[in-house]
Formats: C-alpha cells, structure tokens, sequence
C-alpha cells in the first residue's frame, strides 16, 4: 500500500520540490520515497526518482547505503529510472569507499550500445563526475568514452545524434584531460573531428586542439 505522502504526492497534492524538503529535513524518508520508485502510479514513480536524483547531488551521502538500490535499477524496463540511476550512481561515486561502482562499471558502460541517444547521452554526460571522483578509473573511462564514434547508428541514434554525443565526449575530456595518460588517443580523437559537418562539434575540436595538442 501507498504511504498518505507518496500518495499526496501522486494526487499533485504535494510537490517534487516539497518532497524533496521534506527529505532533506528527516533522512528518516529516504526508504519510503525509494519505495516509491517502484509505484505503478508513474506521477509517484517519476516523482520519487527526481527527488532521490536532486538528493544526490548535495546529500549524496545520505543516499550512499541505498547504492544496491540504484544500481539495481539499471535493469529497469523503464528508461527514464534507468536515467535517473545513471546520474545518482555518478554522484555517489564521490562518496563510495566500498568501490561499489567499480563493481558495475562493465554495465553502466555498456549503456554506451543502447539503441537510444538519450540513454548513450547520459552515459557520457556523467562520465566526468565519474572521473574526477574516481581517479583511478580515469583511463579506463577514456577508453570507453573513445568508442562512441564506432557506435551503431539506430532510429533512435542517427549519424547526427552520434555527432552531438561525440562533441560531449570531447566536452567532458576536456574537464579532465590532464589526468589522461593515454593523451595521444584522445588528440587523434579529436583531430577526427575537426571537420565535422555538425558545426559545434567542429569548433569544440578546433578549441579542444587549440588547448590541448602541446601537452
């Protein structure tokens, strides 16, 4: 049965913003809305998602125990809560002593073959919190994040699409390209691109090159 809050929040009684206060005012929720991730109702299961994703973001160690929850989640026949996990997972990565992304990195990376852009989107686009949390695994990020140009194309992931997740992969090496080993991978990369007909792509490697080719 549904608790009377996820319930209020389900009949738009209440917000996704006051459930997140009240969240972050009693911890003692957390259970209760993750609980809610698996509703029926998808004004509640899309609602208590958000709320768990925002907590993420500052909170992230309140949510830290609940990791085999999220990570979980990958496996959901729902797409959006497989977004949502994607981007809570990357923001626990900062607080996980027990490496418990590391465990499930080959999964989450895997995201990097699915039929739709927005899921391969996410993917790279949390590849940087990732990262930065997680020196140690920077070269291995690199590696995958160097595949998407070889991704198959699908009706949910034209050329075009492929284009604009290359210009993010490009955009969130950029945030850690320093820490790279394998710097020459990433410049060959780039020189790839530098005359692509997606004009944004073009420009980001000229800069990227501009930036980065003398190091």
């Amino acid at each position: 049965m549904e608790s009377e809050l996820l319930r209020k929040l389900g009949n738009k009684l209440l917000t996704k913003q006051a459930l997140l206060q009240k969240v972050r005012e009693n911890p003692e929720l957390i259970p209760e809305v993750l609980s809610g991730v698996s509703s029926a109702r998808a004004a509640i299961r899309y609602g208590c998602a958000k709320v768990l994703m925002d907590l993420s973001e500052d909170q992230p160690d309140r949510l830290y125990r609940h990791m085999d929850s999220f990570t979980a989640l990958l496996d959901s026949k729902y797409r959006i809560l497989v977004w949502n996990a994607m981007a809570i997972i990357a923001n626990l990565a900062r607080v996980d002593q027990d490496r418990k992304f590391d465990r499930v990195f080959a999964k989450y990376y895997g995201f990097l073959n699915d039929p739709y852009m927005v899921t391969v989107a996410n993917v790279v686009g949390n590849s940087a919190k990732i990262a930065l949390a997680k020196p140690y695994l920077v070269q291995k990020i690199t590696d995958e994040l160097l595949k998407v140009e070889n991704i198959s194309t699908t009706p949910h992931l034209t050329a075009e699409c492929k284009r604009v997740i290359t210009e993010k992969a490009m955009e969130y090496f950029d945030v850690f390209f320093n820490r790279i080993e394998a710097k020459d991978r990433v410049i060959s990369f780039v020189r790839r691109n530098k005359n692509s007909s997606r004009k944004s792509l073009k420009t980001r490697a000229g800069d990227f090159l501009k930036k980065w080719q003398a190091c």
